[in-house]
């Protein structure tokens, strides 16, 4: 039954041959443990109560991390409906399944003084592609821009006299954010030099242009803040998306409230938010522990 549902997966569902792969491990571990009980028990036969044990074994036994249980059972819930859906059972056992709860991994953010020290630099090159690139970290810094975001700027969306930018997030959602003066002139002067770079025109039609006159693409912006930011942090993550997090614990730690940072960020839900909330007491904590005679 197994060969055929994985077949099923791949021709009817078109998952991932890595999915299938995943899915069909996952099955055959949960067979080979109810089988190992020696009470008879089937796919037909099998409760909740031996999922919730084969659960207590992944994690106690095998200490498997929450999310490759979830996954497990994710295999476990489609193949059940899979046997529904075909007579080959009646019942769902694992519809009284809850998955356990995954451990919230804080996000990485670059220290203030790490970011200044890189802005103020003066290491980025001469001419257009190092002022972009110079802009590049100050506007994501600034702003807390997603990467979509910054690279689907057009110049129409940088609102000289209201000095904010227009922002299109997830869902086609728009945001206004407020920029410093010192952003506005940088920005200003990246525009100056890009169109006298490209005096003759380019082909690109958002704000942010890649060497060959065509829209930056989401590899060379990742690349141009991992190469930056690799010279102030030894940390792994470099990626844009730490410099939206550095921008949220930075307006946090200055004394920003969460629900000017939620609208900031275009957070639907304050719940995400309040993350940067968990990284400021982590902050203090490492405080603490280092100045505290006591501690």
């Amino acid at each position: 039954m197994i060969a055929n549902f994985l077949d099923y997966l791949r021709a009817e569902l078109n998952r991932s041959e890595r999915t299938v792969e995943n899915y069909g491990t996952a099955l055959r571990e949960f067979q080979t443990f109810f089988q190992s009980l020696g009470e008879g028990t089937t796919w037909e036969t099998v409760d909740a109560d031996i999922i919730r044990e084969w659960i207590v074994y992944m994690m106690d036994e095998e200490s498997k991390k929450p999310a490759t249980v979830s996954l497990a059972l994710s295999a476990l819930r489609t193949y059940y409906k899979y046997l529904m859906r075909t007579g080959k059972t009646q019942t769902n056992p694992t519809s009284k399944i809850k998955s356990p709860k995954k451990s919230k991994q804080l996000p990485s953010f670059v220290k203030d003084e790490s970011l200044e020290l890189l802005l103020d630099s003066g290491e980025f090159a001469e001419g257009f592609e190092g002022k972009r690139d110079r802009l590049i970290i100050l506007m994501l810094y600034s702003t807390g821009m997603r990467r979509a975001e910054i690279l689907s700027l057009q110049d129409k969306d940088i609102l000289h006299s209201e000095r904010t930018i227009k922002v299109t997030g997830k869902r086609m959602k728009q945001r206004l954010i407020p920029i410093s003066a010192e952003l506005l002139k940088e920005i200003d002067d990246y525009v100056q030099s890009r169109d006298e770079h490209f005096k003759d025109g380019y082909e690109g039609t958002n704000f942010l242009i890649g060497k060959k006159g065509k829209n930056l693409r989401p590899d060379e912006i990742h690349r141009i803040v991992t190469e930056n930011l690799s010279r102030v942090t030894t940390q792994r993550k470099r990626s844009p998306h730490v410099l939206r997090h550095s921008f949220a614990t930075a307006m946090l730690n200055n004394g920003a409230d969460l629900q000017s940072i939620q609208q900031l960020l275009g957070h639907e839900s304050l719940e995400t938010t309040q993350v940067y909330t968990h990284l400021s007491f982590e902050e203090l904590k490492d405080t603490y522990n280092k100045a505290h005679p006591r501690s």
